[in-house]
């Protein structure tokens, strides 16, 4: 599968399409920009662009998940799709957007750092941990080892079944790795195994956990809850 995608960024604001895209062309990925519904459809519709997934502004079309299946018969194919989440008008949406497998919902307003890492789920599905889908924004410091390898890394965030770390040198996918991490308000070390679930050396790497040991995934569970 190639690393490099091409992204819809479909928005009415022209800061917000702006700024995701730069973050984008800064990891060498492709993007289309759109402004109204109809321009979003023609992108999702064109081959030669060939959109891997579609950030979508709500708001561009009277009928949230109508937006979203237009979109889909415009591709031709199930287009992996997200949405901005301040352009959720209702909660009345939310049980259709799910029934739709909509991939998630992206913070439009979320610091520059964060926007590939919150998009690394959706640009690599195949290779990431679904479970893991509620994360947590979360900076401390991990070590992770393998047979040839003993480093340390920043977490970018954490969800219940794994978590991101930024680094220049990711492993290869499916690596296995043993993890030592701490989570803020819990003085104990957490110990784990985990596996290389994404890798791209323009973001970092994703490591689903495998096993934890203790009483690690019960506090890991008990963080994402309380802070997500």
């Amino acid at each position: 599968m190639s690393s490099t995608k091409t992204i819809l960024i479909a928005h009415r604001h022209a800061a917000i399409r702006e700024r995701f895209a730069a973050a984008l062309a800064d990891a060498r990925h492709a993007f289309v920009l759109a402004d109204t519904a109809d321009e979003a459809r023609r992108a999702a519709g064109d081959p030669e662009a060939g959109v891997s997934l579609a950030l979508i502004d709500l708001g561009l079309a009277e009928h949230a998940a109508g937006f979203v299946e237009s979109l889909r018969a415009a591709a031709g194919r199930p287009l992996p799709v997200a949405v901005f989440s301040g352009s959720v008008a209702s909660a009345r949406d939310i049980p259709e957007l799910t029934a739709l497998h909509v991939a998630g919902y992206i913070n439009e307003h979320a610091a520059t750092a964060q926007i590939l890492p919150s998009l690394a789920p959706h640009l690599f599905p195949d290779n990431f941990d679904r479970r893991a889908s509620s994360r947590v924004e979360l900076g401390v410091s991990v070590s992770y080892r393998t047979a040839d390898t003993i480093a340390g890394a920043r977490a970018l965030n954490i969800g219940q079944g794994g978590l991101a770390v930024r680094t220049m040198t990711p492993l290869a996918a499916d690596t296995i790795v043993q993890l030592k991490f701490l989570l803020p308000g819990h003085p104990g070390e957490i110990e784990a195994t985990g596996r290389v679930a994404w890798s791209d050396r323009r973001v970092g790497m994703g490591i689903e956990f495998q096993r934890v040991d203790g009483d690690g995934q019960a506090l890991i569970d008990d963080f994402v809850e309380t802070y997500r």
